[in-house]
């Protein structure tokens, strides 16, 4: 009867360990399906944002086309402009040098002139008849009125034609000036034009760069996505023995991670100012302002690989994501899990309690191949976190 009775419990605790057995494999089955359906879709979206880089690309790249024409020509035109400027001062600087010459031959000869005009206005009307009769006959005499007439009129003509090129003269050097002064507004404008323009290309070429490492990294991303849901596919017939489903990586999820909790930042990374000593603190972590005892959930896939108190922290949870990447959360009121175990993404870890201060908050940090980053730059972007 004994012997039965053994019997009949080792058949009930074989069928338990089936079951049990079974029921972790379909876990396991789940789990596996879960991450390969949230890989598809992180694929997707990286796909999709991959096709609106590249129309992105292309757009900025037809403006910068249009842009380096524009700068191109614009160059050109200043080019011109600055040969203009120098033409004109060049006739200037010409003109300038002929109204010296002018100016100081006129002051030479002037003298002479005055005194031939002074002397011939002493003369008067008896003068030039005295100056005819001191001639022997008529034909000299029509010889020294046509050469008195003439000195006369040279003298006069050489004032008259002096003064009309000086102010010629002065008229050119007005107009070159006025020139010169619209050259140097035109290349004013031009060069600040130009300024504008070699701002813009630069802008768009930085923009074209940062797309290009974002592709890059878009490209990076998919691949390691694509290569954990190969594995994910070739390890399902292992998951019937037990075997935890392959995890997924933690960087193809950059700027795509779920909050740990809903609130607000009340301390940034890095680099912070304090009030309070008037210094700055640098911390590798933030800050989120939450009400105590709000669910504090994992971001992503991992192995739980701390979960006890921590000096400065509180009660800490930190959750192993594989290739050195870590999530850390801090000022837990309470722990649900426990060193080993093994959490999807949005599992819930414990409780977020409250910061060494005694203001309510979670402390959460992220490190990727060992080093702090920002989790900002990681967490999905939302309008109120």
């Amino acid at each position: 009867m004994a012997s039965r009775s053994f019997s009949a419990f080792a058949v009930m605790a074989a069928a338990v360990s089936v079951t049990l057995a079974a029921g972790q494999a379909q876990t396991n089955r789940d789990k596996a399906t879960a991450a390969s359906q949230r890989a598809a879709d992180r694929i997707r979206t990286l796909q999709r944002e991959a096709e609106a880089l590249a129309t992105q690309e292309s757009a900025l790249l037809v403006q910068l086309r249009k842009l380096e024409v524009e700068r191109q020509l614009k160059t050109e035109e200043l080019a011109q402009i600055e040969s203009d400027r120098a033409e004109t001062q060049r006739k200037l600087d010409d003109a300038s040098k002929r109204a010296e010459s002018l100016q100081r031959t006129a002051e030479a000869e002037t003298p002479e002139i005055e005194n031939r005009l002074v002397r011939v206005y002493k003369l008067g009307q008896p003068g030039y008849w005295r100056l005819l009769l001191d001639v022997d006959d008529l034909r000299s005499m029509g010889r020294a009125y046509r050469t008195a007439s003439s000195l006369t009129k040279i003298d006069r003509d050489r004032v008259i034609a002096h003064q009309q090129t000086l102010e010629a003269l002065a008229k050119e050097r007005s107009e070159l000036q006025a020139r010169a002064k619209q050259i140097t507004a035109l290349e004013t404008q031009a060069k600040r034009a130009k300024a504008a323009l070699d701002r813009s290309v630069a802008d768009r070429s930085t923009l074209v760069a940062a797309i290009d490492a974002r592709r890059d990294l878009n490209a990076q991303m998919t691949g390691e996505l694509q290569a954990a849901q190969q594995k994910l596919q070739a390890s399902l017939t292992q998951l019937d023995a037990g075997a935890p489903p392959v995890a997924l990586p933690l960087r193809p999820f950059q700027g795509a991670l779920p909050w740990p909790v809903r609130g607000r930042i009340v301390g940034g990374f890095g680099r912070q100012p304090s009030s309070r000593f008037g210094t700055a603190i640098v911390r590798n972590g933030i800050e989120i302002g939450v009400n105590e005892g709000q669910l504090v959930r994992s971001v992503h896939d991992g192995t739980v690989a701390y979960a006890e108190p921590f000096s400065g922290y509180g009660n800490l949870v930190i959750v192993e994501h594989g290739e050195r990447a870590y999530s850390l959360y801090g000022y837990l009121l309470s722990i649900q899990v426990a060193k080993g175990d093994r959490v999807e993404a949005q599992a819930p870890l414990g409780m977020s309690g409250r910061d060494p201060a005694g203001n309510p908050s979670l402390y959460f940090e992220l490190r990727v191949d060992g080093k702090a980053v920002d989790p900002l730059q990681w967490l999905v972007r939302r309008s109120v976190p």
